[in-house]
């Protein structure tokens, strides 16, 4: 009688967006999600640049800053739901804005999660572990 040996299967890596106009901040939550979460990421400086994306490849959560040229990450925010491969996919706001006007006009555009700036590098962790777990679940439910 002979042993077969079954094949490992490697787990695949959860894929995230991050949207800024800085690139020192994309590189900054970058280097926080892969190394804290092992995550593939792919970075967009525009919300231009981050729809297309949207368009075409499907991501497990999307960060996105709230002050970005162009078209401001609140248009961006409800526009990127709007795309089939990102249907279910969770929105974390991470901006410097952080006052009461904004942050309400922010959950109008439906983001499922807010994280403010200077970023706490383990809340970061948690907000997107939690989001990425939860995707598929309705916006609000598990907040």
């Amino acid at each position: 009688m002979s042993i077969r040996e079954t094949p490992q299967i490697k787990a695949t890596r959860h894929r995230v967006l991050i949207v800024d106009d800085e690139e020192s901040m994309r590189l900054f939550l970058a280097r926080i999600l892969a190394t804290g979460l092992k995550l593939e990421v792919t970075l967009a400086g525009t919300c231009e640049q981050a729809l297309r994306l949207a368009g075409n490849y499907v991501y497990d959560a999307i960060l996105l800053d709230l002050m970005m040229p162009g078209i401001g990450g609140s248009k961006c925010c409800a526009k990127s739901g709007r795309f089939r491969p990102n249907v279910a996919t969770p929105v974390i706001i991470v901006s410097a804005l952080t006052d009461q006007a904004t942050r309400e006009r922010c959950v109008r555009a439906g983001p499922n999660a807010y994280v403010a700036k200077p970023v706490e590098r383990n809340l970061l962790v948690s907000t997107v572990k939690a989001q990425i777990a939860g995707r598929g679940k309705p916006k609000g439910a598990g907040k």
